[in-house]
């Protein structure tokens, strides 16, 4: 990650989700979808999965949640009730430049939403189940941690597939 210590706390919070979510692509750079669809046992968790289900997240805190907009189309018509696993499951029959791109695109939008608020402490849309509202800094810090364990998990992976590891 590039410092920045003297960018403001929105700069920096979006300078350190950025550098997770490249962490993650770089992990699933020039790996074909055979590859991306490779877990690493004894987990079912694979590289195709982490980059859907990333894609999904992204759109579900930054869009949904914050912004109060409609999911994408692309997880319009899933219940994920009835499929919890849904994004995981479906991403082995998503091509792997597919993946890349839609992992790219979601996570632009997220940075559209963010660009558009009024400031970290704008609150979301949606509340928590106890009725608690969440504020524009909440989700970047939970988007950092999320990502962050998700490219965590993309460097075992990618390394029991071709060795593999590092930045």
């Amino acid at each position: 990650m590039s410092e920045n210590p003297t960018g403001t706390e929105l700069e920096q919070l979006s300078l350190c989700l950025d550098t997770q979510r490249e962490a993650l692509l770089r992990k699933a750079e020039d790996l074909t979808i055979e590859q991306l669809a490779q877990p690493h046992p004894p987990s079912t968790l694979t590289l195709a999965g982490l980059l859907n289900h990333g894609a999904l997240v992204e759109d579900w805190w930054f869009r949904v949640q914050y912004a109060g907009l409609p999911h994408d189309a692309l997880w319009a018509d899933v219940d994920f009730d009835e499929d919890p696993e849904w994004e995981f499951r479906t991403a082995v029959d998503v091509e792997a430049d597919e993946l890349r791109r839609r992992y790219r695109d979601a996570c632009e939008r997220s940075r559209g939403v963010v660009a558009s608020a009024d400031g970290l402490d704008s609150t979301g849309a949606a509340a928590f189940s106890n009725g608690n509202r969440f504020n524009l800094r909440w989700v970047l810090l939970h988007m950092i941690e999320e990502t962050a364990r998700h490219a965590g998990h993309a460097d075992l992976i990618r390394e029991s597939i071709d060795g593999a590891t590092g930045e």
